[in-house]
């Protein structure tokens, strides 16, 4: 039996996104996603904790990410978990894991708390697309993380 490898989440953007091309033009669209979980604890005091996600979409849904989704603005991402490594400039094997988007809706606005589905937008990548690898751009940030 084939495993399943899907993920979905609901969370808001921590920065703008940051749309890049491919040596051989194709775009790809890199954001940071926040979910947060809320609960009380023993003691009585709330308590939250918040991760954070790294999506990937390519191709035209990653124009369209870039185009719409905006720092603190609120979407639903599905899509599948991919772990790739590289050698940072040191030499040493680094790895990261990625949310590959294959659906992005745009729940409401930046800043807004809440949306209705009329006014979410939603886009899903051509399944029939073939994504290039990333390992071949050259390393970025302080984390050496091509992209």
């Amino acid at each position: 039996m084939a495993g399943v490898n899907k993920v979905i989440l609901v969370g808001r953007l921590g920065a703008d996104p940051e749309m890049k091309y491919t040596s051989t033009g194709t775009g790809v669209c890199r954001f940071n996603l926040a979910t947060s979980e809320n609960w009380t604890g023993k003691d009585g005091q709330k308590q939250e904790r918040t991760e954070w996600h790294r999506v990937i979409a390519w191709t035209k849904l990653g124009e369209l990410c870039n185009e719409y989704l905006k720092k603190g603005r609120q979407a639903y991402v599905e899509g599948r978990l991919q772990t790739r490594s590289w050698d940072d400039k040191n030499g040493t094997k680094r790895y990261t894991t990625e949310v590959v988007a294959t659906t992005v809706q745009f729940l409401g606005s930046a800043g807004e708390r809440s949306s209705s589905p009329e006014t979410a937008s939603s886009f899903q990548q051509d399944s029939t697309f073939v994504e290039e690898p990333l390992a071949e751009a050259s390393p970025t940030g302080d984390e050496d993380i091509p992209f």
